[in-house]
């Protein structure tokens, strides 16, 4: 069976850095494995490393979805599958990167997510209701649904509590039944699972700097630009940093009040991140704070490159 390597962890904690350079050491190629980064426009929000940064590494599905386009965990693992193919062709290793933990499950535990025909009048129902009746409302009824899968998911992360509800409108049954389902399949490649784990002061130090970083090179430009141009975005502006700024733009928040409620956001989803990718047995931690050589030096060894 083929090797995979994998490096996931949570935002900030220094994915990319170290898996260019290790991409750079052992002839590999990355695919990302970022929900957001795959659309075209959203560079600076979604932290989507620039050409100067890939140092000449290929990687594969960034940037390639338009923001008015809905793109699921099924076109993910299809898209993810055809790049681990092309890269082992050419006598590559593949090194799949990014933070999206149900990206990560769909590939190393062969978790088939049917393409479910989503009913757009029931969709936006669903949305009707949050402006009338507030999230929490359809949260507690996803609870009641699925209280397996809402424990995986913050009580403001409307996209994915108006998911179980969707799936359970369109086919009967739960999403933990239809992943109970669809785990049959056998594992196609060797996935080597590592994670990179930080002090949580200091990886929240990191990414409040990041959200700095963000607005000074432009974010709210990006925004109102994006805004412009599209009509509609049934996932993309639901991105972390891209609702906050639509809000500011809306005028329902202050600059500061943006800022600060990005960086909140950004820190919950660290922490949902970790939480996450600790379920995941098979996972190998890797120290974030230590030097890149020391952390590619236990993934070589483990892998016996």
């Amino acid at each position: 069976m083929e090797k995979v390597i994998v490096i996931c962890g949570p935002t900030a904690s220094g994915k990319t850095g170290l898996s260019i350079e290790l991409a750079k050491k052992i002839k590999g190629e990355i695919v990302s494995c970022d929900s957001m980064q795959i659309y075209q426009e959203m560079d600076i929000g979604t932290a989507k490393p620039t050409e100067e940064e890939k140092q000449g590494i290929e990687h594969y599905l960034l940037d390639f979805v338009s923001p008015e386009e809905r793109y699921s965990v099924a076109d993910y693992k299809r898209d993810a599958k055809k790049a681990i193919k092309e890269i082992l062709q050419k006598g590559k290793i593949p090194i799949v990167v990014g933070g999206t933990g149900l990206y990560v499950d769909s590939l190393i535990y062969e978790i088939e997510y049917p393409n479910i025909e989503f009913d757009e009048e029931y969709r936006k129902e669903l949305e009707k209701r949050v402006e009338e009746e507030g999230l929490e409302t359809l949260y507690q009824e996803a609870k009641k649904i699925d209280p397996e899968a809402i424990q995986k998911i913050s009580q403001n992360d409307e996209k994915r509590i108006l998911r179980i509800l969707e799936i359970y409108h369109a086919t009967g049954k739960t999403k933990t039944e239809q992943e109970i389902e669809s785990r049959k399949k056998p594992v196609e490649y060797d996935y080597h699972v590592y994670a990179l784990k930080w002090d949580r002061e200091i990886l929240y130090e990191r990414i409040n700097k990041r959200v700095d970083q963000m607005i000074e090179q432009g974010l709210i430009e990006e925004v109102r630009k994006i805004l412009k141009k599209h009509k509609k975005f049934p996932t993309a502006m639901q991105g972390l940093g891209y609702k906050e700024v639509v809000e500011y733009l809306e005028g329902s928040i202050t600059k500061e009040e943006m800022i600060e409620k990005i960086k909140m956001e950004t820190r919950r989803y660290a922490k949902r991140q970790m939480t996450w990718f600790r379920k995941n047995k098979q996972t190998i931690w890797l120290d974030g704070q230590a030097d890149k050589q020391s952390n590619m030096d236990i993934i070589i060894e483990n892998m016996s490159i």
